[in-house]
């Protein structure tokens, strides 16, 4: 018989796993350079948005749920000036997954309700709360990569028409 927290479980691993697969759908197509390349004026490239859903996990559920002892240097998802190679850091991204959906696979029943605090995090209160909201941010900068990808596509097709 399938309980409540054993679903929980799968069902919220069968979606960072998704949530992984967009991500590598639109973001492995792009050059290394369209990878860090932000076509606006505003925002931020792929490349730091994917920065930025890795150190969330490894902070919010690596450090905090699975005590992994990961040090989050947020600002630097955001302004890390050297162009990383893409495939490391796409590893590192898959590397977080695997650690989450690991961390979601070892929830025993009463781990759901189980206290929880961090930074910048007021409104989770329980480990529930904290895997639903992680799972919405990340699913919220995948449409972001969607639509810089859109973007970055746009560019490049404008840029071969004038050569």
């Amino acid at each position: 018989m399938v309980d409540l927290p054993s679903t929980i479980s799968a069902d919220f691993a069968s979606y960072y796993e998704y949530i992984a697969a967009h991500v590598h759908k639109w973001a492995d197509p792009l050059t290394h350079e369209q990878f860090w390349h932000n076509p606006f004026p505003y925002g931020n490239s792929v490349g730091h948005l994917i920065l930025h859903m890795t150190g969330n996990l490894n902070y919010y559920i690596g450090a905090r749920v699975a005590e992994t002892g990961y040090i989050r240097n947020r600002d630097r998802e955001f302004t890390e000036t050297a162009k990383l190679d893409k495939a490391k850091i796409m590893h590192a991204f898959d590397e977080t997954i695997a650690m989450v959906v690991a961390t979601l696979r070892k929830q025993a029943p009463d781990d759901w309700l189980a206290a929880y605090s961090a930074d910048r995090e007021p409104e989770a209160r329980e480990r529930f709360m904290i895997f639903l909201r992680c799972a919405g941010h990340a699913y919220h900068h995948v449409g972001q990569i969607i639509f810089l990808s859109k973007e970055l596509a746009r560019e490049t097709k404008r840029q071969s028409s004038s050569a």
